[in-house]
């Protein structure tokens, strides 16, 4: 593997940087905490005139067409200021949901949508008191002549208020992967929205659906092929997961370390203190050692390698080492690190956040588990 990125990358991860300080500084992100909408405008006008949000989409379907060391370079960047941005949930996720499970005229009619900024599609997954695997589908689609009607609740929804469509993991059958996804209108007869408050004072959305119609043309590609393509979306989308946790923990290292140089107990700076330098010394270790991981999970996804060991090893490490590191920061800030007036509290609350997302720790370490021991 060759850690040298190329002069495209780099100069990608320069313009997603410019970017995201031009219209997601943190005065921006602040102003978008527990926000109906969530994200600012600007930055999303921005990434689509810049062929961001098509990034892993294939050109013929109008996007960039780049690989996923290259959506890693852009996702350390998001990390890092913590840009506020449906980008995930639809450019990498409800895309790449499409691309594995649509069929050519579902693809001919989103992916180019997805790709301009026209369209926002957020995945509506997660249940009350169910888990990540299968199993914890349990919104059932009933089959009526040529639609399927929809009953159930979903949590955890970003940017639903946003969305052009709900992309919906629906039971259709008994057996444990029995299930399909649909594109579901948030407008449609029966759906409502109610916007929860979460740690990361993201925008998120409780989604009911009481006997919502779809039509069978809603329905991503054949039945029962639903949960084998979400998982190998899930699969991607972890590893950029896991590169946002990176940039986070990049950023955050470099504020603490910043406020210990300048910061003076005793007549000497915080990092003067052997425990405060050792702190931040072993920060620096997993924040080197979580990047060179992510990195190479990106790197074997470009090349067509089998990431099923690696991906969720990723983001295992990449969300522990941020959530441990901004437990830190607030240890060498002292109690004025838990207040909104600082920054450290942003990156604490969405490292957590993150961690708990797009599969939490249990559930990763049952993949590395289930990899390790077969």
């Amino acid at each position: 593997m060759n850690l040298d990125f190329s002069e495209e990358q780099e100069m990608l991860r320069e313009m997603v940087r410019s970017l995201c300080t031009e219209h997601a500084g943190v005065d921006v992100v602040r102003a978008m905490e527990d926000d109906p909408k969530g994200y600012p405008a600007d930055l999303w006008k921005q990434l689509g005139e810049v062929e961001l949000l098509g990034i892993l989409i294939p050109e013929e379907f109008g996007g960039a067409g780049m690989n996923m060391l290259d959506a890693a370079v852009v996702y350390e960047e998001l990390g890092r200021s913590l840009a506020p941005s449906p980008h995930f949930v639809s450019c990498v996720l409800a895309a790449g949901a499409i691309l594995e499970a649509g069929d050519e005229a579902q693809k001919k009619e989103w992916l180019p949508r997805i790709a301009s900024g026209e369209a926002i599609i957020s995945p509506a997954w997660l249940e009350p008191g169910n888990g990540y695997g299968p199993k914890g589908v349990q919104l059932r689609a009933q089959a009526e002549g040529d639609e399927f009607v929809l009953t159930g609740t979903k949590l955890h929804c970003l940017f639903a208020s946003s969305a052009s469509r709900l992309l919906v993991l629906a039971r259709t059958g008994e057996g444990p992967a029995d299930i399909d996804l649909f594109l579901v209108d948030p407008e449609a007869a029966g759906v409502s929205l109610e916007q929860q408050m979460s740690l990361a004072s993201d925008t998120q959305y409780k989604i009911d659906l009481e006997g919502v119609r779809v039509p069978t043309s809603a329905r991503l590609g054949s039945a029962g092929g639903g949960w084998a393509a979400w998982n190998r979306v899930m699969h991607d989308g972890i590893i950029l997961a896991a590169a946002q946790a990176m940039g986070g923990a990049q950023r955050s290292l470099e504020i603490t370390c910043e406020y210990a140089s300048e910061r003076e107990q005793f007549d000497k700076p915080l990092a003067a203190f052997q425990a405060i330098s050792h702190y931040l010394a072993d920060a620096a270790t997993q924040v080197s050692g979580g990047t060179t991981l992510v990195y190479e999970a990106a790197w074997a996804r470009s090349e067509s390698k089998d990431t099923s060991r690696l991906a969720p090893m990723a983001k295992l490490f990449a969300c522990q080492t941020y959530r441990d590191l901004t437990a830190m920061s607030l240890q060498v800030f002292g109690g004025v690190g838990f207040t909104i007036e600082y920054d450290a509290q942003l990156f604490f609350r969405r490292a957590k956040q993150l961690q708990i997302s797009w599969w939490d720790t249990p559930y990763l370490e049952e993949l590395v588990a289930s990899s390790v021991l077969d």
